[in-house]
């Protein structure tokens, strides 16, 4: 009789050893989100506002991998952006729809996944997501929105930390430290870096507190939007930088100038060191005084807040370049980076002065699109331009599916890996959008649309019944509507038939939305 043993063992054998190649041949995942960052402070982006200002970390991701031309979000508000980034799923289904309310950690999320496939998790930096993080190994994290100066970290969503210095180089730090010292190397990781900039209220740290101050910016062309081709939700927003900026929160005034009162909202100074404060005091007391003295007004005061604005916020985007620079480097001499894939976002776009705007919330091109830079080597040829639509929704079943996984079905999105890699799929031909929160802060109204390649129609709802349609090819600024235009009828027509496909698709209703409004106005009692 034959001896079964062996070949039974070689068997085994075999098993093990292709469960450890596979294991092996699964990447290392990075996904690096900032916060409130606009395609057009990144250079790569080549939209012209900002020539002279060059993030190299960000530009090698451009270069070394893929640039996602248009790549959108669903809901631009950075809470449930975090929750579709988790979920894969829209707001109205994953229950987190505006800042206000809490998010349901215990549902289906790619972290969760990931560690039970066998990859060791953290996250790191900001969530803004109430309560303990689950699916993640370790986690450090900032309360609420955090701060700039000395913050705090919850640390696995239990123990309070308070560390020296300014997160944005705290944060790159924690991520080096976990893969030093905590990372099990006989697993794959997969880290939330997340960072707090370039989110108001842009306290740049001190090394950078000069940087860019000699440069004069050209105000956007409809920096003095008086918002004459649209309805009313244009009009009545509340985010326009001459006249909603707060002079202590953004522009570093101790007391309205004007006034002379405090601030409604100050910049939390009281959480410096007497040696920050001194460096601070150094570059910002001099331009302040000046201010005081000359008190300009029109143009000239609108150029003021402008680059006060514009300045502090490219300056924390420098600090969050170097620290993807320091994570980079770090990954690079251990030799893993070229084993890793590493996804760079962000949770929604910005305005930098467009239509005077600053904050985010419209379904406008600004505030809708993100950056969204990818590298891997072993897949992502260098230089490569990806021009399909692509949102949120999709980065977790992407990275699912690098991860070698199934792709649950109730995640909606779709994976652009092979869209990454240079190949070609069956793709959207249109986005849905979805904003909800309002009343609220910056009072931008409740809204819903439909965005193609060229066109966008969007339906302001709630306090009015508003529709505002775009051709984006020959007013990609969207500064008239054209929705009553008899030219763009059929156009039109068209919008509205693939407006209500996807809202069936995705499963969103007038019905949930009454639904939403209910709860928000039994909050706000």
């Amino acid at each position: 009789m034959k001896n079964k043993t062996v070949p039974f063992l070689i068997f085994i054998l075999y098993i093990l050893h292709l469960g450890t190649a596979m294991a092996q041949d699964r990447p290392n995942i990075l996904f690096i989100m900032t916060d409130d960052h606009t395609q057009k402070a990144l250079h790569a982006y080549g939209q012209g506002l900002l020539d002279t200002v060059y993030f190299p970390n960000m530009n090698r991701l451009a270069k070394e991998g893929a640039l996602f031309r248009n790549s959108f979000v669903t809901n631009s508000i950075c809470a449930p952006s975090r929750a579709v980034l988790l979920t894969g799923k829209y707001s109205h289904l994953n229950g987190k729809v505006d800042n206000v309310g809490p998010f349901d950690w215990s549902q289906m999320t790619y972290p969760k996944l990931l560690r039970d496939a066998g990859y060791e998790t953290a996250l790191i930096g900001k969530i803004h997501l109430s309560g303990k993080p689950q699916g993640y190994d370790y986690s450090l994290t900032l309360p609420d929105q955090g701060n700039y100066y000395n913050p705090e970290f919850i640390r696995n969503g239990v123990e309070e930390l308070k560390f020296e210095g300014h997160c944005e180089v705290l944060i790159p730090e924690f991520v080096v430290d976990w893969l030093e010292n905590v990372w099990d190397r006989g697993k794959p990781f997969a880290i939330n870096y997340h960072t707090k900039a370039p989110h108001r209220n842009w306290m740049p740290e001190e090394k950078y507190l000069n940087l860019y101050e000699d440069i004069e910016f050209e105000f956007p062309h409809n920096f003095f939007d008086a918002y004459s081709g649209r309805g009313r939700a244009a009009k009545e927003q509340e985010m326009e930088i001459l006249n909603d900026m707060f002079w202590g929160w953004d522009m570093k005034f101790k007391k309205n100038p004007f006034t002379g009162e405090p601030s409604r909202l100050q910049a939390p100074f009281g959480r410096m060191t007497k040696e920050q404060m001194q460096a601070w005091n150094d570059v910002y007391g001099p331009t302040n005084e000046a201010f005081l003295k000359e008190m300009p007004t029109g143009e000239e005061l609108a150029k003021f807040k402008f680059h006060r604005y514009l300045r502090d916020y490219l300056k924390v985007v420098k600090s969050v370049d170097d620290g993807i620079g320091k994570v980079l480097d770090y990954l690079e001499a251990e030799g893993l980076l070229d084993k890793t894939l590493v996804i760079y976002t962000s949770d929604q776009g910005f305005y930098l002065g467009e239509h005077g705007w600053y904050d985010k919330r419209f379904m406008y091109e600004q505030s809708l699109s993100t950056p969204l830079l990818v590298r891997y080597p072993k897949e992502i040829k260098p230089g490569t331009v990806v021009n399909e639509m692509v949102m949120n929704l999709d980065h977790a079943p992407t990275i699912l599916e690098y991860a070698g996984l199934a792709i649950p079905s109730e995640m909606q999105g779709k994976s652009w890996r092979t869209l990454a890699s240079g190949g070609t799929l069956p793709w959207r031909d249109a986005i849905y959008y979805h904003y909800y929160e309002y009343p609220g802060p910056h009072m931008v109204k409740r809204h819903y649309g439909v965005r193609t390649d060229r066109y966008k129609l969007i339906h302001f709802y709630y306090d009015v019944d508003e529709w505002e349609m775009y051709d984006l090819k020959n007013d990609p600024d969207e500064m008239n509507s054209i929705y009553n235009d008899p030219n763009y009828a059929d156009i039109k027509k068209s919008l509205h038939t693939r407006l209500e496909e996807l809202r069936v698709e995705y499963g969103d209703s007038d019905e949930l939305n009454r639904q939403f409004i209910e709860k928000s106005v039994s909050k706000n009692n």
